[in-house]
C-alpha cells in the first residue's frame, strides 16, 4: 500500500472514530473495505504515535442543559503567552485554550454549573497575569459539532 493510500486509509478510520469511537472494530473494518485486524493495527498505531490522544463522551443537549458554557476571546501581552496558558490550564472549567491569528491572541472554551460560578471564572481569567482584555459570548446552543 502506497504512503498516500495509508493516509488515506487513516483518514478515513479518524473520521470514523470521530463520528462514533465506539463502534465496533469489525464494522469499522467492513466500512473501510480491509481486515478487522487492520483497523485494530492502525488504531494501536495512530494511538502510540499521538495522532490519537484520547476517547471522550458527547453529552446531548438534554443532558447537557445544567452546564453553562462560554466562548472567551483574551487580547494578551505576546511575552506572557506560556504564563497566561499554564495559569488558564490550572482553571479546570477552561476546557480547552487555542492561539488565534486576528483581533485576539487567544480563545478559550469555559464550562460552569452555575451563572455566579460563570462569572467568578470569566473575572478571574481577566485578571490572569498577561490578559490584557477579554471578550466573553455565552453559548446559547450547539448547532452541530463533528
Amino acid at each position: 500500500m502506497t504512503d498516500a493510500a495509508m493516509r488515506d486509509k487513516d483518514s478515513q478510520l479518524i473520521a470514523l472514530l470521530k463520528a462514533n469511537a465506539r463502534e465496533p472494530t469489525a464494522s469499522l473494518a467492513r466500512k473501510m473495505n480491509v481486515a478487522r485486524s487492520t483497523v485494530q493495527e492502525r488504531i494501536q498505531r495512530l494511538e502510540r504515535e499521538g495522532t490519537i490522544k484520547g476517547y471522550t463522551v458527547r453529552l446531548s443537549d438534554e443532558a447537557d442543559t445544567r452546564r453553562l458554557r462560554a466562548i472567551v476571546m483574551m487580547s494578551a501581552d505576546p511575552r506572557q503567552g506560556d504564563r497566561v496558558a499554564a495559569e488558564l490550564k490550572r482553571m479546570p472549567e477552561v476546557r480547552s485554550l487555542y492561539a488565534v491569528s486576528g483581533a485576539h491572541d487567544m480563545v478559550a472554551q469555559v464550562e460552569a454549573d452555575t451563572a455566579a460560578r460563570m462569572d467568578a471564572i470569566l473575572d478571574r481569567i481577566g485578571r490572569a497575569t498577561g490578559v490584557a482584555r477579554t471578550v466573553s459570548s455565552i453559548i446559547l446552543s450547539e448547532k452541530f459539532s463533528r
